[in-house]
């Protein structure tokens, strides 16, 4: 097996500690509550990577109080003879030297998810103080390090107490634990819901290994273990939960070729919209990359031959497309590989040219044979049968496109009398409102700065995406005449280049119609045109529910707690005026709260997880009240901010 001689030796140095604690968004991203989960991946990343690649099963997070977190592990432990060159422990190189480890080589892991990371030293030198315990070779080792304030100048992650034996060990692994250091990351806390998605997610990736999360922070000790014989054929299965499928088992394959393995699972609902999520040594890969473009071509071929052969297709017929085949699918692919190339400038799409004539070869194998196994006939004819089914619906939405376009060309004939456009030029500074009702349309028209500002009103909810086919959906007047004002296209056709406003603004009333109104856009948004919320062209109006008036001066508030902060400083004499939608606002006050750059507040809305928001999006969305009514139960006090991942 790779690595079976770990040693200090086979751990490579690329450059020193220095300036993360001086500059931690170049190493973490953020110092915020994203930058402190980081710090903590980096650690259980460690230790994954050692179950993965088959040093040992079990991987145990435990969350302690006063935000500390420890990560246990029954790898092979980190190597504690000395560095050759750096003549010190493996254990301190790999706590104290940036982008220090084994997995720069291709000797002591066949694969790692760690390389496009930064390394245990960051959490190290972001951390008040981090002690790591090794176990190996029948002795139980620990090193601390801390991170003290000296002259005024904090020395980060410093050897407080060298590696020394204190007891004997009877297996093997490490233990690290850890407190981030507050003067980087202020009360920020961890999440077990951020940390629970993501080790579910992990676990499904690598087919028997355990994850374990303990919450040791409050009397109540919680406990969840992670742990899927069925891998990603089980993760299929958990996303499409709550969705009619069209057969069952999902499709299950797995291949190999020299230090090169593809896995994937594939299963199709009865919807219309296709989810292929892929990973890389068990990195999202959100934007894609060679290895889908070799599932896609690899599935398109092998059903199309098979669709001959059973004879859904005639000779004289033309072959399905592939988005045929992929309309309802559900898809994971996960490759494990080495010298692992990244594209964009997020570092999420796979670029090896390789990858996608290996994927390509191997799934084209691994397919024909499932279909050749008689067992799957029923299922390999459900999926020929849902394909043609989409092919009838994309040969009737064209005809709606190329109607329309002769009507109207989709353009903007549609929208006369509906968008009031600005007059600026500059996309980068442009905005468009997209405005609940006529009567906010109109205060939100007054009220604008046409310079930069366009308004969009809705003259009534657009339609649920979730539960309709593009037919359907182009044949909507509000979905028309959104995909019109923005000018990107959608799905397949979707070109960002072609926005005509740098943000997209939902502005809806702060009650319950407005909160469903959002919940139809973003699910249109997420749908069919999801690279406006990857860029961060999405935004969510902030209107106030609130104005406390006193002697000529005024307050608005957005909440509660603002009000009754606000009734503090004002006093209980103040004039309360309640706003129930948008449309009571005059122009001035719809301008000072909610449109003036200078004054307003606004919510980007970020996709953290493609996966958790597919899910909810269909729990919510989709046809199941059961799904739905359980999720609602599960979430619905919103005042547990740290067991609610807000940033989903």
């Amino acid at each position: 097996m790779a690595g079976a001689n770990y040693s200090a030796e086979d751990i490579h140095v690329l450059e020193g500690l220095e300036a993360v604690r001086k500059r931690p968004g170049m190493y973490i991203g953020t110092t915020g509550n994203k930058g402190l989960h980081h710090i903590l991946w980096e650690i259980i990343d460690n230790g994954i990577d050692e179950v993965a690649n088959g040093f040992g099963d079990t991987v145990t997070i435990e969350l302690l109080p006063d935000t500390v977190a420890r990560v246990s592990d029954n790898g092979r432990g980190v190597p504690i003879d000395k560095h050759p060159k750096l003549k010190i422990s493996g254990v301190e190189v790999v706590f104290t030297q940036l982008h220090a480890g084994a997995k720069f080589d291709n000797d002591s892991y066949g694969f790692s998810g760690g390389l496009h990371g930064v390394g245990a030293s960051v959490t190290n030198a972001l951390s008040e103080w981090l002690n790591v315990e090794v176990k190996r070779g029948g002795s139980l080792y620990r090193i601390e390090f801390w991170s003290p304030e000296i002259d005024g100048q904090v020395k980060s992650g410093v050897t407080k107490t060298p590696l020394t034996v204190i007891g004997e060990a009877s297996d093997t692994g490490t233990t690290v634990t850890f407190k981030p250091d507050p003067r980087v990351f202020g009360d920020e806390k961890f999440s077990w819901n951020t940390i629970s998605t993501r080790l579910r997610e992990t676990a499904y990736l690598n087919k028997g290994i355990k994850l374990v999360l303990i919450d040791r922070r409050t009397d109540e000790v919680r406990e969840e273990v992670y742990h899927f014989e069925g891998g990603l054929a089980d993760y299929v299965s958990y996303l499409n939960e709550g969705r009619s499928t069209v057969y069952a088992p999902p499709i299950y394959c797995e291949a190999k070729l020299d230090r090169f393995e593809v896995i994937c699972a594939v299963q199709h609902g009865d919807n219309y919209n296709e989810s292929i999520y892929s990973y890389v040594n068990n990195i999202p890969t959100s934007e894609g990359g060679t290895h889908e473009m070799g599932f896609k071509v690899a599935f398109t071929k092998v059903f199309n031959d098979y669709a001959r052969k059973a004879g859904f297709l005639k000779d004289k017929q033309p072959n399905l497309l592939g988005e045929d085949f992929r309309e309802g699918m559900v898809a994971v692919i996960s490759v494990r590989m080495q010298n692992v190339q990244f594209e964009g400038q997020t570092k999420t799409k796979l670029g090896n040219p390789d990858v996608r004539q290996k994927v390509e070869q191997l799934l084209s194998d691994e397919f024909e044979k499932w279909t050749k196994d008689p067992k799957n006939k029923i299922s390999a004819d459900a999926i020929v049968e849902k394909a043609l089914g989409a092919a009838k619906t994309r040969e009737a939405a064209r005809r709606a496109k190329d109607l329309a376009r002769q009507k109207n060309s989709l353009n903007g004939a549609n929208l006369i009398g509906k968008l009031a456009s600005c007059t600026g030029k500059r996309y980068d500074r442009n905005e468009l409102f997209i405005v609940e009702g006529d009567s906010a349309g109109g205060s939100a028209k007054q009220a604008r700065d046409r310079s930069f500002q366009a308004i969009l009103p809705l003259r009534g909810k657009p339609l649920n995406v979730e539960k309709a086919s593009l037919e359907r959906i182009l044949g909507n007047e509000e979905i028309a005449t959104i995909i019109s004002a923005l000018g990107t296209g959608i799905e397949n056709e979707f070109d960002l280049e072609h926005l005509k406003y740098n943000k997209v603004i939902i502005l809806a009333d702060a009650d319950q119609d407005g909160a469903h109104i959002r919940a139809l856009l973003l699910t249109f948004f997420f749908r069919y045109m999801r690279p406006l919320i990857i860029d961060g062209h999405v935004y969510v109006g902030m209107p106030p529910l609130y104005r406390l008036q006193k002697n000529g001066e005024f307050k608005y508030c957005y909440d509660e707690k603002a009000l009754e902060e606000g009734r503090k400083v004002m006093g209980k004499s103040a004039i309360l005026q309640r706003f129930k939608g948008l449309g009571e606002m005059n122009p001035e006050q719809l301008w000072e709260t909610t449109m003036d750059p200078k004054t307003r507040t606004m919510t980007r809305v970020t996709l953290e997880d493609a996966i958790i928001a597919d899910k909810r999006i269909s729990i919510l969305m989709g046809d199941d009240p059961v799904q739905r009514r359980k999720y609602i139960y599960e979430y619905a006090d919103f005042n547990k901010v740290d067991d609610f991942d807000t940033q989903r």
